[in-house]
């Protein structure tokens, strides 16, 4: 007798149902977000369990980690792909872990990626690093506008992250403008020091991968751009064809067409937005030498 497992994960539980090849309910129940709980759940079970379907949208690290390293085969459901018949008129927890069971028994489940543990924090720290640029042109852009506003002159960004305490002190004569323009300033030298702290962190961990040394020969593509596409990417060997590839970095077209008439759009964010800023990245940097000639 084999068994097919449904994690319906939460940001505070989860709810576990158990189905045996005969597609009959064994076990239910909810347990707290506990790996240790988790796993003596299953115990009497382990045995004869085939596969353990998790559906999460954002938290499933340490449950994935932890059923692997129990010995457990572990699937991640693609939450995006998966949808129940839309009449149903009820639907909990109870029934969600049963349906993830199910669909893993007939060998149906949309799997999502279950990116490696050992690279994973690298590349989230290259996520952190994103953020924290972002970050930073907002402060920048908001001493641009207050120079421009209150001065009538443009300021560059390269010029906002120079520029000393003395330099800025002496933008305004206003004190309270001056306050406001410190504030930018000291928190656009915070991030990029922290900036920079990430990018030699990461460039110390993918110099060496061969992966990383292809993109580089790539025009337009630099390290920051190399580092995220590798690291983004992950196994290569996961994407069974180009357009699969394409598709994930968003690179394709959302339309919906019918008779040469366009009959609406389909899911244009599905997909990796890091690996689609950075192709778009790459493209701009391809070509701005061209125009710039």
């Amino acid at each position: 007798m084999g068994y097919f497992v449904g994690i319906d994960l939460h940001g505070d539980n989860n709810y576990i149902g158990i189905l045996d090849e005969e597609d009959r309910r064994v076990f239910k129940r909810k347990n707290r977000n506990d790996i240790k709980e988790i796993t003596r759940v299953l115990e009497p079970y382990q045995e004869e369990i085939k596969g353990i379907v998790v559906e999460s949208t954002f938290n499933w690290y340490w449950i994935v980690d932890g059923l692997q390293e129990a010995g457990y085969r572990v699937h991640l459901a693609n939450t995006a792909a998966m949808q129940q018949y839309e009449g149903l008129k009820y639907v909990d927890d109870t029934r969600d872990s049963f349906w993830l069971a199910h669909m893993l028994r007939l060998e149906i489940l949309p799997e999502g990626y279950i990116y490696p543990k050992e690279t994973r924090s690298v590349r989230d720290l290259l996520r952190k690093r994103m953020m924290l640029v972002q970050q930073r042109t907002a402060h920048i852009l908001s001493m641009q506008t207050m120079v421009s506003r209150n001065k009538g002159v443009s300021i560059s960004s390269d010029t906002i992250k120079t520029m000393s305490d003395e330099e800025v002190e002496g933008l305004f004569g206003d004190e309270h403008l001056v306050m406001s323009a410190q504030c930018d300033h000291e928190v656009v030298g915070v991030l990029s020091g922290q900036i920079d702290k990430i990018e030699k962190a990461v460039l110390k961990e993918v110099k060496l991968k061969k992966p990383y040394k292809k993109l580089l020969t790539v025009p337009g593509i630099g390290e920051i751009l190399a580092m995220t596409i590798m690291l983004e990417t992950g196994d290569i060997e996961r994407f069974r064809e180009v357009g699969k590839y394409s598709s994930y970095c968003r690179c394709v077209s959302a339309k919906k067409v019918s008779n040469g008439k366009n009959k609406g759009k389909g899911n244009r964010k599905n997909g990796n937005k890091y690996l689609a800023w950075a192709y778009v990245e790459a493209a701009h940097f391809h070509v701005r030498p061209k125009f710039c000639n």
